[in-house]
């Protein structure tokens, strides 16, 4: 990563996080491209779903965006650690928002070539594989070490704000005037990101030391150092197996059918709760953080959220399956904010592309691979021993990850990491 930093003042580091120069600049930019993302994803299978009325075209809208970017993670990450991460994040944006025009022509010209849509959607996948570890990445280079936890939660907790309104707005756009609209507020979003991100000054990144000597090397160097790291290796292991076995997000629509008897009304408030849960504990972590036994409670926070989808798995009361899942995506947050922090801080700055594009490799695919998981144990077994069956794997795994990462159970403060 070639070093571009700006002059750092000694003062800085006193500065409340709301002060740090381009904190507040940085986090508008990516809130707005992550409603814009929003918009676009509800809008745009409302689109294909009513070219073709096929479910399965709904999986394929997925898959499009989802094999490019897992085939391009680590080669992105590669390239963020070797180039200007504001550069590479700018680039991505720019092609997400010739996504959102090409998508906006599509939707001008009413067409229903829906091989048109998947093949923008791909391209789309493609630029986000390089957006992922460019954001994660980009955040320790603009705040100072001792504030990257709380910048971290904020910035966590912020983007719930797009993930809960950008599907309602994404909604009322198209009804109010269809495609078009959703997608030139898409475009327009993704112009204020750029313009957004322009005066974020880069203060504390480091020249890269590159030492692979080939690309596949480079390439597969994350993977490498997390496989030595202890810490990061469990962090990152712990919340793939906690995903993949005790997420219940799939099998949301059935059980507001079948268990809970109601409407879409409360499927959508059996969502927003997760979400909602999320952002508040993300304010909090924000304001308060976590100062001892960081390890420790990430543990604890991964074991709450396996009992609270326990609790929604035998729930048959409304009001508690909402607070069960409002719980579990309290305890979530808890999870990433210490995982997040734990691979921040225990990756040297020239790495941390690589290991983030990993982190993000593992994330994603045990999101894909757990709603698999949870539609297919809910047909051969019926949804709610499926649901039983996966919160009780969470904390099985808890169990298990304390004794196989005992280093990772003892980090006290966030920066023993180190």
């Amino acid at each position: 990563m070639t070093s571009n930093a700006a002059p750092i003042n000694a003062t800085d580091a006193l500065l409340p996080l709301h002060r740090q120069p381009g904190f507040l600049s940085f986090l508008l930019s990516r809130l707005a491209a992550v409603f814009a993302m929003q918009i676009q994803a509800i809008v745009v299978a409302w689109q294909v779903y009513d070219i073709t009325r096929d479910p399965m075209a709904l999986a394929y809208v997925g898959l499009a965006q989802f094999l490019p970017m897992v085939l391009l993670l680590l080669p992105a990450g590669d390239f963020v650690d070797r180039f200007s991460r504001k550069r590479i994040l700018q680039l991505s944006w720019m092609v997400q928002g010739l996504c959102s025009t090409l998508l906006l022509t599509l939707s001008l010209n009413e067409s229903h070539n829906v091989g048109g849509y998947y093949a923008v959607l791909a391209l789309f996948g493609a630029a986000r594989a390089f957006t992922g570890p460019a954001l994660q990445s980009l955040l320790p280079n603009i705040v100072p070490r001792a504030q990257l936890a709380s910048a971290i939660a904020l910035n966590s907790s912020i983007m719930k704000i797009a993930v809960i309104a950008g599907p309602l707005l994404g909604g009322i756009l198209y009804g109010l005037g269809g495609g078009s609209l959703a997608y030139s507020v898409c475009l327009g979003c993704f112009i204020a990101a750029l313009v957004l991100l322009l005066p974020v000054p880069i203060r504390y990144a480091e020249t890269a030391k590159i030492l692979e000597s080939t690309a596949i090397k480079r390439f597969t160097a994350g993977i490498r150092y997390i496989r030595y790291q202890p810490i990061i290796l469990g962090a990152i292991s712990l919340d793939l197996f906690a995903v993949l076995l005790g997420g219940v997000v799939a099998l949301l629509p059935i059980y507001a059918q079948e268990v809970l008897h109601v409407g879409p009304e409360g499927l959508g408030a059996l969502r927003s709760a997760i979400a909602v849960g999320a952002l508040l504990m993300g304010l909090y972590l924000g304001i308060r953080g976590i100062k001892r036994r960081a390890g420790l409670v990430m543990f604890m926070a991964v074991a709450v959220f396996g009992v609270a989808n326990l609790v929604f798995a035998f729930s048959t009361i409304f009001w508690l399956s909402l607070i069960a899942m409002l719980v579990a995506g309290a305890a979530d947050m808890i999870s990433v904010y210490v995982r997040m922090t734990l691979i921040q801080l225990a990756t040297p700055d020239e790495m941390r592309g690589r290991v983030n594009a990993v982190n993000m490799l593992f994330i994603g695919s045990s999101n894909e691979l757990g709603e698999f998981r949870a539609g297919s144990m809910a047909a051969g077994f019926g949804v709610v021993p499926a649901a039983i069956i996966g919160g009780l794997g969470t904390l099985a795994v808890v169990g298990a990850w304390m004794k196989l990462f005992p280093t990772l159970r003892r980090v006290d403060r966030f920066d023993d990491a180190r």
